[in-house]
């Protein structure tokens, strides 16, 4: 299977001296995908040959060359390019073993032997980044020498890949290190460990840089009530109430939590929960201390909470803690993708997750009746991200143009430059195209719904959208924290991750550690929540309802 390469991979090879070379081997590469997806595999082997020769000499170029050179029947070519490929630095050799591209290679003698070499190559590379001997089961315990270690690793790997040290220009990184160290030495368990270390990446103020827990040990350390809370007008309001025990005993939606472990509910979140979170921005930040993890701790431990019912009445309940499996499967309001008409002929499409296809599939599934409406209203206020491409198969339906999606840059560390004192560059890669959905179109009028939640791959979503001039985003700003994060294991069943890509805006405008902010922002309020009115969508759909509706444009 030919691999997607972007045109960042092709300048690598070129350098800063060959600007030209890079171009041409882009435009090479391009040509020759487009002859692979032409199934004209010969023509589609000599251009990206080509493009190698032109500067584009990576081991994803070889390895597509190989590719196309095998389904051209050319078995000699085919092998030579993949063993360029390894020179080059390829080194899937399971990738490689289940290609149905690579399939006619397999009966001749040198193919063995050539797998064997990317399987010892792999797996030095795995001993160099990805030690066993760094790791361990989040219940063995754990020695002082292994804590100091894990937080080495986690130091060492945000130190070289973070890519937003810039966000955060007072950290002093190194000797917040120094001030961990005794810290993580003096942890009495495995889970003050973690605490430690959920600390110390929380410094780095990113919302995809943090530590987290293997699924066991999030069990044991980070379960939750079965309730859910929102963050309205400076208060914690339940949302929804899903553990049957909870709803026996009277809690309903529109309670107010007021306080925690007898402390003032702000009060303790600042305290015991605001050090260890990892956000991007204010409204994330709040976000995940009162409506994510202001109730996370133990599982053989109940949450202390107090409670206002709707009379005032002040109730303290002992709220049992669950574990994750069950309470995903008692979560209301989770599926991925979910329509209805409106009254006034508008289709509300909420867009819960991009963590697979189904949103999409299931978006282009029902697009007939979907297109029948005469305004969409896209609801985007609870998708936490995924992959980016999910939400740009829903946006390919809404233009009859190719439309851009965020640019990029991650960083570049060579250590010859460093030794010459030459500054730290920046790859760069322009917006990505997507191509409009030929057999749909929607050019009716648009609008996204945005909130804290909205996150990642959402936030892609709405970055594209925003460009397009599409429509309208109505609501609040979005987290403002997308990337490609590293993740690397650590002792005591933990993983750290590591944002190492910084996304804006196609014309280069940020909004990492800023949010997508809307057109029109809407605040929900605690009234309208309880009298059961979504003061977001209600904005949404006078507007949709209204002389302000502009079809394709806003």
């Amino acid at each position: 299977m030919r691999l997607r390469l972007s045109l960042l991979t092709l300048a690598l090879s070129a350098g800063f001296a060959l600007p030209v070379l890079a171009q041409d081997a882009s435009a090479l590469a391009e040509q020759a995908q487009a002859a692979y997806a032409a199934k004209d595999y010969a023509r589609s082997a000599d251009l990206y040959a080509a493009a190698a020769k032109a500067g584009a000499d990576t081991g994803g170029v070889y390895y597509n060359a190989a590719c196309s050179a095998a389904l051209a029947g050319r078995g000699d070519a085919a092998f030579d390019f993949l063993q360029q490929a390894v020179d080059a630095g390829w080194a899937n050799g399971k990738h490689m073993a289940q290609d149905s591209d690579l399939a006619s290679l397999h009966a001749d003698a040198r193919w063995a032997p050539l797998i064997a070499r990317i399987d010892r190559i792999g797996a030095q590379r795995e001993r160099m980044w990805n030690n066993p001997a760094l790791t361990s089961a989040w219940d063995a315990p754990l020695t002082e020498d292994q804590r100091v270690a894990g937080l080495s690793r986690a130091w060492s790997e945000a130190k070289y890949n973070f890519v937003n040290f810039d966000l955060v220009p007072d950290l002093d990184w190194d000797a917040l290190y120094l001030a961990t160290l005794p810290r993580v030495r003096a942890a009495k368990s495995n889970e003050a460990y973690y605490k430690e270390m959920q600390r110390f990446y929380a410094q780095l103020g990113d919302g995809h840089t943090s530590v987290f827990p293997d699924k066991e040990a999030a069990d044991a350390w980070a379960s939750r009530p079965g309730i859910n809370t929102l963050w309205l007008e400076g208060r914690v309001i339940v949302r929804d109430v899903f553990d049957p025990a909870l709803r026996a005993a009277g809690v309903a939606p529109g309670w107010e939590i007021v306080a925690v472990d007898g402390r003032p509910v702000t009060a303790f979140a600042h305290d015991a929960v605001l050090p260890y979170i990892a956000a991007s921005t204010q409204q994330d930040r709040e976000s995940r201390m009162y409506e994510r993890f202001l109730l996370t701790g133990p599982l053989d431990a109940p949450a202390r909470v107090t409670v206002r019912d709707l009379q005032g009445k002040s109730h303290e309940l002992s709220m049992p803690r669950m574990a994750a499996k069950p309470r995903t499967a008692l979560l209301p309001n989770t599926a991925p993708f979910e329509f209805r008409m409106l009254p006034g002929n508008v289709a509300w499409v909420a867009l819960r997750s991009f963590g697979d296809d189904t949103a999409a599939k299931e978006y282009l599934a029902q697009f007939a009746q979907i297109a029948k409406a005469d305004a969409i209203v896209f609801d985007l206020r609870d998708n936490g991200g995924g992959n980016s491409g999910v939400g740009y198969k829903v946006l390919a339906t809404l233009t009859d143009k190719a439309f851009q999606t965020s640019a990029w840059r991650t960083r570049e560390y060579v250590p010859t430059y460093r030794a010459w004192q030459q500054g730290e560059q920046a790859h760069r890669e322009a917006a990505g195209v997507v191509a409009p959905d030929g057999a749909r179109r929607y050019d009716k009028p648009v609008y996204v719904l945005t909130s804290a939640r909205t996150y990642s791959a959402a936030e892609d979503f709405a970055v594209a959208f925003d460009a397009m001039q599409r429509g309208r985003i109505v609501g609040e700003a979005t987290g403002g924290s997308t990337g490609q994060p590293l993740i690397v294991s650590l002792p005591g069943g933990i993983m750290a991750r590591i944002c190492t890509k910084r996304d804006t805006y196609p014309d280069g405008r940020e909004f990492v550690g800023v949010g997508v902010k809307p057109q029109v922002v809407v605040h929900p309020t605690v009234a309208d929540f309880r009298a059961g009115r979504d003061t977001v969508l209600e904005a949404a759909l006078e507007l949709a309802r209204g002389k302000n509706a502009l079809a394709g444009g806003r």
